[in-house]
């Protein structure tokens, strides 16, 4: 009978469907969850090219058999899987399923290290195991074999486990473990099987479906000990010394996310000193709230009147940000057109820019609201009270020494965009619309918050026209009345806002992001230009701008940048961008020996440290 080619299948053979694939690959990462399959790939099926030519495979080279005359043990055939055991699995476990014994069952199911002579049984040969049905005996690397576990015949499922923590290797027999079969196993070994005799048929198992042996129960056990063994190790001596570096460690981390009432606590109760100006903190957690709503375009605002210069020397940063704002002008959450979605109709024949749109329309507009960020009534940013300049113009932040000005300027710049000193927070003061209240620490704290399609939701950022209304972060009640509209009417505009149109179904916010993807197409040019061609930008325009070739692009192949949770790489870069500027750690020391004890441990694991496999730093951070 003719060899098949390599890989190929039998006429009419069904290969394995996408979900068959997908359940075998979830099954594979849940057992072996320390391996990389794009460095060291698991064993999937058995190799075409790796095998004696007496050896038959078909159904997705899972099925094997035997096609040799059977004579004697010069006829014996063996095939290898297509990878060796990766060691970063710690615990490695396949199945056979003997579909027939054939003439005589002389079957071995084991190991072999690559090279080793396809012309016998598992075991016979050195670097080579084997346990074997006709008599039930274990061969390690020799002719001779060793008494060990019952024979098996048609129907039976083995099973074959390498413990690569002690290296060894141990059978299964129906689901019922056999023992401790071979110890002091060398490394890069593959699943083997081997057959003898005409008839012989057996299929494996390497994860395609659930296994007969309760595999994750034992890997379980393994997981404990390993645990165990971290959690015992002796510190006492150094304890001392330790939980001051972890403290600092903390306490950083806490800053650099700008958790800053955390950080002030934490600071208070291990008597810890903080690096970095609560004032600076804070403006850090505001650029952070407005990315993280998808408000770009009012972050990079405060960003160039906060930090001036940071973007301009950081071209790649800036135009992250500027694609990440066309992003969220599709999903209708950028200022530039959210403002358009909510505004009167007197008003929606222009757009932030246009000579037509005078400040009186922000002020008098019906749509003005206090049931939080999804929202708004905005013109750009700039909150109504005040004469805003609108396109060209900039948000004013003014440092925390400006936190006692007036709070019924109607200029910009009068905006307060600074929370008062934990000793100022507690002063109590009048709540009016028109009044800007200084909020305490923890209410401005990033973490109490939730986004929710992009929007942050709670009583802690209530906000109007792009500016965080500090009087309003202090009330509660989603329906208090703010200019006389209830929360009824604002749920009725937030239902017809936050339906899943482009730009929120409006035309003339449609325009203004049309035109900025002209100027975002200039930019990209002149970057081009400047710096050379930069296939990362490309595609990242390629990407925002495909959007709109699409009816539904919530609900299409690139759809997944209008998740929220895409903005969170962009705020973490932004972020540490504004802190590397004032020479602080653009990444905070916990995060980076976390990354360092968790390359560390995935490095162990490669180099054959098995154990590493069961200690997951993620394991020990909840």
């Amino acid at each position: 009978m003719a060899e098949l080619s390599a890989g190929s299948l039998p006429l009419g053979e069904p290969a394995f469907s996408y979900q068959q694939e997908q359940e075998l690959s979830e099954r594979l990462k849940r057992l072996y969850p320390a391996v990389n399959e794009e460095e060291t790939p698991l064993p999937r099926s058995w190799s075409p090219k790796d095998k004696y030519s007496y050896i038959g495979l078909s159904q997705n080279n899972l099925r094997v058999h035997y096609k040799g005359h059977g004579k004697n043990h010069k006829d014996a055939a063996s095939v290898r899987a297509t990878h060796p055991i990766p060691a970063a699995c710690g615990i490695y476990y396949f199945e056979v399923k003997i579909v027939s014994k054939g003439r005589d069952g002389y079957m071995g199911i084991g190991l072999s290290a690559q090279g080793v002579n396809m012309n016998r049984l598992p075991g016979w040969d050195k670097h080579s195991y084997g346990y074997h049905g006709d008599d039930g005996h274990s061969f390690c690397s020799s002719g001779t074999g060793q008494p060990y576990g019952p024979t098996f015949t048609t129907g039976d499922v083995i099973g074959c486990c390498v413990n690569l923590i002690n290296n060894t290797c141990f059978y299964t027999k129906n689901g019922i473990s056999l023992g401790v079969a071979f110890t002091d196993l060398p490394p890069n070994l593959y699943p083997t099987v081997g057959l003898q005799t005409p008839g012989e048929i057996v299929d494996a198992n390497f994860g395609q479906q659930p296994f007969v042996f309760d595999i994750e129960d034992y890997m379980s056990e393994w997981r404990a000990k390993i645990h165990g063994m971290i959690a015992s190790f002796p510190i006492d001596e150094r304890l001392g010394e330790w939980q001051a570096v972890l403290q600092n460690m903390v306490s950083s981390y806490l800053v650099h996310h700008g958790y800053c009432a955390t950080a002030t606590a934490f600071a208070r109760a291990t008597e810890t000193t903080i690096q970095e100006d609560q004032t600076s903190i804070k403006n850090r957690q505001r650029i952070q709230k407005l990315v993280l709503a998808g408000r770009v375009g009012e972050a990079v605002e405060a960003t160039q009147q906060l930090y001036p210069g940071l973007l301009e020397r950081n071209p790649n940063l800036l135009f992250m940000l500027k694609c990440r704002q066309f992003v969220e002008m599709v999903n209708g959450t950028d200022s530039e057109v959210r403002c358009l979605t909510v505004r009167s109709p007197k008003s929606q024949d222009s757009y932030p820019g246009s000579p037509n749109l005078s400040p009186r329309h922000a002020v008098s507009s019906t749509h003005i609201h206090s049931g939080g960020a999804d929202s708004p009534t905005c013109s750009n940013g700039v909150a109504p009270p005040n004469k805003a300049k609108i396109h060209g113009s900039s948000i004013k932040y003014p440092s925390a020494s400006s936190s006692n000005s007036s709070s019924t300027s109607s200029s910009p710049s009068s905006i307060n965009y600074s929370e008062s000193n934990s000793s100022d927070s507690t002063k109590s003061q009048p709540h009016s619309a028109n009044s800007t209240q200084e909020t305490s620490d923890s209410e401005m704290e990033i973490e109490a918050e939730h986004y929710t399609n992009g929007v942050v939701e709670g009583p802690s950022t209530r906000i109007m026209n792009g500016t965080y209304r500090h009087e309003e972060i202090l009330q509660p009640d989603d329906n208090s009345i703010c200019n006389g509209v209830t929360g009824a009417q604002k749920h009725s505009d937030d239902s017809r806002i936050s339906s899943k149109q482009l730009c929120g179904g409006n035309q003339a916010a449609t325009e203004r992001m049309i035109q900025f993807g002209r100027e975002l197409q200039a930019l990209s040019e002149q970057l081009c230009r400047d710096y050379g061609t930069n296939t990362t930008h490309k595609k990242m325009l390629q990407d925002a701008f495909s959007l709109l070739a699409y009816s539904d692009p919530w609900n299409c192949p690139v759809g997944q940048q209008l998740d929220p949770t895409q903005r969170e790489s962009l705020c973490s870069a932004l972020n540490s961008a504004i802190l590397e500027s004032q020479n602080l750690p653009k990444q905070p020391p916990l995060m980076l020996a976390l990354g360092q004890a968790t390359e560390c441990v995935q490095l162990m694991a490669r180099v054959r440290s098995g154990s590493c496999s069961f200690a997951r730093i993620d394991n020990f951070l909840h």
